[in-house]
């Protein structure tokens, strides 16, 4: 069964990157495969989807709302979507889960992008919104995640990057609920913009939840800001993979 839901995950994701234009336009009247991929993906399955975003994560990343709220508004019909973000203290759910996918849309808001927003890790949050997603729902599962994934919450400690408490009880959870987890990294304004180191440690956390939940991380490099269209596209190659891979 969780096989499924993922393959379902999969296929869904495929469909919707392709959505908001990562898919190459083609001339003439040769049928690419991603042509022949989105005629097959037409009356796929739905999903639950909680997107979650870090607040303290750079001002740039306000830059990517566009692209998350067609992200969300090509969904397939039936889908269920939460947005939150994660702040200091608790989880801010601004959009419960719904099927008004323009609702959804519509509830991100700028990140606050100030270091009185830092979370001491995400990971607690990831767990709050995790608990969120009902055992009785039908649809594959999954958490999109904008964070830098660095853990403070028991002092920096780069021996410890991936293998914290509260990421383990994340992945213990998310195994738990059978949900996937993918994550875009985007550095916050405190240490993950100044530390190779930092950013290092908090990659290897997001990789570590990713690769444990059936989901994925995706980043370039240690420093800097990558957009949104270069994470989606690394997503769709990805997901078309495992596509091929299950069929």
């Amino acid at each position: 069964m969780y096989y499924r839901k993922l393959v379902s995950l999969v296929i869904a994701l495929t469909m919707c990157v392709g959505c908001v234009g990562l898919v190459g336009l083609v001339s003439g009247k040769e049928t690419t495969d991603d042509q022949k991929n989105q005629h097959r993906l037409q009356s796929i399955e739905p999903l639950n989807l909680a997107v979650l975003i870090q607040d303290d994560v750079v001002s740039q990343v306000s830059n990517e709302l566009g692209v998350t709220r067609n992200f969300i508004r090509t969904l397939p019909q039936g889908s269920r979507v939460m947005v939150g973000y994660v702040t200091a203290g608790s989880l801010q759910v601004r959009q419960p889960f719904t099927t008004d996918l323009e609702k959804a849309a519509k509830s991100l808001r700028i990140p606050i992008s100030s270091v009185s927003s830092a979370p001491y890790n995400p990971y607690v949050e990831v767990l709050e919104a995790l608990k969120k997603f009902e055992d009785g729902w039908s649809n594959a599962n999954a958490i999109l995640l904008v964070s830098d994934g660095l853990d403070t919450s028991r002092g920096f400690d780069s021996t410890a990057a991936g293998h914290t408490l509260d990421l383990d009880r994340a992945i213990k959870e998310a195994k738990k609920r059978e949900v996937a987890v993918f994550s875009f990294y985007a550095p916050s304004v405190g240490l993950t913009s100044h530390s190779r180191l930092a950013a290092n440690y908090g990659q290897s956390s997001l990789n570590r939840l990713g690769d444990e939940t059936g989901g994925k991380a995706f980043f370039q490099g240690a420093t800097g800001f990558v957009t949104f269209d270069s994470y989606f596209n690394h997503l769709r190659e990805t997901l078309n993979r495992q596509y091929a891979k299950a069929y």
